[in-house]
């Protein structure tokens, strides 16, 4: 059985090419300690709200971010967003949307709900890394975060 209390790094990502991309970003700046990757908006839900095949997880253990595809099977990331934000148990994760979607529409209601910052995703690959890592050094080594 994997460690499920040791993630620092939650990606929801449905797409295996753009799930590796960060994989590779991360380790490429020394950030991926502890990562998981979930390719469906349910398999997140059930991780974070210790549910189904995660329900030996310790609900109180959180990631100390999440990075949130928009476009996902089975639960969309804005009805994640959603519902983590929502549960007072979870809303103090930071949640980040990392995605293709340039729309209006998915800006607003992705901050309307609560998310914590908001990148679309650069199609260079070098670019790709330099975002990731900025966002990692921000939300893993910057941030200050309530236990």
């Amino acid at each position: 059985m994997e460690n499920y209390e040791e993630v620092d790094i939650l990606i929801v990502e449905d797409n295996p090419n753009d799930a590796e991309m960060t994989l590779r970003a991360l380790k490429k700046n020394k950030l991926a300690n502890s990562v998981m990757v979930l390719d469906d908006g349910e398999k997140a839900l059930d991780f974070i709200f210790s549910k189904g095949r995660f329900q030996e997880r310790k609900k109180t253990v959180r990631p100390k971010i999440i990075l949130l595809d928009l476009k996902l099977p089975k639960v969309g990331g804005l009805e994640v967003l959603k519902e983590l934000k929502q549960n007072p148990q979870t809303q103090i994760i930071p949640v980040v949307i990392l995605t293709s979607s340039k729309e209006e529409a998915d800006l607003i209601e992705s901050y309307r709900l609560g998310v914590n910052s908001y990148i679309v995703k650069p199609v260079d690959f070098n670019k790709f890394v330099e975002a990731v890592r900025e966002l990692g050094y921000y939300w893993l080594l910057l941030n200050e975060q309530p236990k």
